[in-house]
């Protein structure tokens, strides 16, 4: 039987139960930073030598360095072996989610001040990108397309995919959706050694200027530790996802939601927050009586133990304000209404609407992308979209006989802040008194 946690908003140590609830910390151990830092190190000193040894080591193959590129006709030949459901589904995901971020995508603009000075903003894609993807048994897929396909969209030139290959074992499902989206050049490289590859560059891996995509603590680590020599797109935690009901629902479906985020690992996190004290019992019993059924059963039953919770709040005004503290990654709003809660949302990083809005299609193909802002973070965080691959270049034109106003302004507060220099470069432009 999974425990989970019961809290009560009406309780008096309600939000201190809720503070312990959010507490855990993905920050990296001291030997898993010693591990990340000596292996970042050795790839800047070594290169691809270093690379290679590291790759062999940790993903027991026996490569050599020619062979850690995978060709764009091995993309191919996994795309073509797919079977027909497995690649249409692919390709109608992919268009999917290019439809979603092509409104997303911002142009150069520019306006004309009253003096007839020029202001305005450049937009500029980035030259390159580097993008990690899972590899090994797992297949992800979807992360390929939800990194790749923003990228294309805002112009990026060359998009470099690095996936392991753990015991030379290739998935299909991943090579052919880089061959979907369009990846530039693949790598059979992971963990901080591939994450030090893209930041510093080496002989066989060129240097990046961004580095996006989903990894372990080991490449979450590598992450932080080569922010600002590279951007980043987060540091990504467990996954989340918050579901608010007033009772409305089916309780075998938010249960099943429940599982959906739980089935992940042992760290995800599964919220239930209702208003209906029958139905949060029900939704307890669907959980009893699904969950020998599901086939990573120990696993969920570990996450929903550890991290799961059903909330009894009095009323919706106060679900959204518990909704609002956790600032959760995934929110569905599993109500008659939820546009009428939708204004009252602040903080959540991707939000479904209503019963049919299950998490797991946002995952998939349902268009918005599925890299999102953990751990609280939501805060301050936004998915990830075609704006992470922009640079925004500030235009100031200033002309003759226009720039007279802005310059005395720029003079009076060069000369309040004591930097002369700055002053008078403002006066040389002004026009005779």
């Amino acid at each position: 039987m999974s425990r989970l946690k019961h809290l009560d908003k009406s309780s008096a140590d309600f939000e201190l139960a809720l503070q312990s609830l959010l507490s855990s910390s993905d920050e990296p151990d001291q030997s898993v930073q010693e591990t990340v830092s000596n292996v970042i190190a050795d790839v800047r000193a070594r290169g691809d030598e270093a690379l290679l040894e590291y790759t062999n080591r940790f993903d027991r193959r026996t490569a050599t360095l020619e062979s850690l590129e995978i060709s764009q006709e091995s993309l191919a030949a996994a795309l073509k072996r797919l079977p027909n459901a497995l690649r249409q589904s692919l390709e109608h995901a992919a268009a999917r989610v290019r439809e979603f971020h092509d409104k997303q995508k911002q142009s150069t603009w520019t306006y004309e001040d009253e003096a007839g000075n020029v202001l305005g903003q450049k937009i500029t894609p980035l030259d390159r990108v580097g993008v990690y993807v899972p590899g090994g048994k797992a297949a992800y897929p979807s992360s390929v397309l939800m990194n790749v396909i923003p990228a294309h969209v805002a112009g990026v030139e060359e998009i470099i995919m690095v996936v392991p290959t753990p015991d030379d074992e290739r998935n299909d499902l991943v090579l052919a959706a880089a061959a979907i989206a369009g990846v530039h050049r693949v790598f059979s490289i992971g963990g901080a050694q591939a994450v030090a590859a893209l930041a510093y560059g080496t002989a066989l891996v060129p240097k990046v200027d961004k580095i996006v995509g989903p990894g372990n603590i080991y490449v979450a680590t590598a992450k932080r530790e080569v922010f600002g020599v590279v951007g980043i797109d987060m540091i990504a935690g467990p996954s989340e996802v918050v579901i608010v009901s007033d009772g409305s629902g089916n309780p075998d479906w938010v249960a099943m939601d429940m599982f959906a985020q739980a089935e992940h690992d042992e760290q995800a996190s599964s919220i239930l927050i209702s208003t209906d004290a029958d139905f949060i019992a029900a939704v307890e019993q669907s959980i009893e009586k699904l969950l020998p059924e599901m086939e990573r059963a120990e696993i969920i039953k570990a996450s929903l133990s550890n991290n799961g919770a059903l909330i009894k709040v009095d009323d919706l005004k106060q679900a959204i304000e518990v909704v609002n503290t956790i600032a959760p990654e995934h929110l569905e709003l599993a109500v008659s209404d939820p546009d009428a809660l939708l204004d009252g949302i602040r903080h959540a990083g991707a939000i479904f609407m209503g019963h049919y809005s299950a998490e797991s299609l946002g995952d998939y193909c349902a268009g918005p992308n599925h890299v999102l802002p953990t751990a609280r973070t939501a805060r301050f965080s936004s998915p990830l979209g075609v704006y992470d691959f922009q640079k925004h270049s500030s235009i100031i034109k200033c002309v003759k006989n226009s720039v007279d106003a802005i310059a005395e302004t720029a003079s009076i507060l060069a000369r309040g802040e004591g930097l002369t220099a700055h002053a008078r470069s403002a006066e040389y432009r002004r026009g005779p008194k």
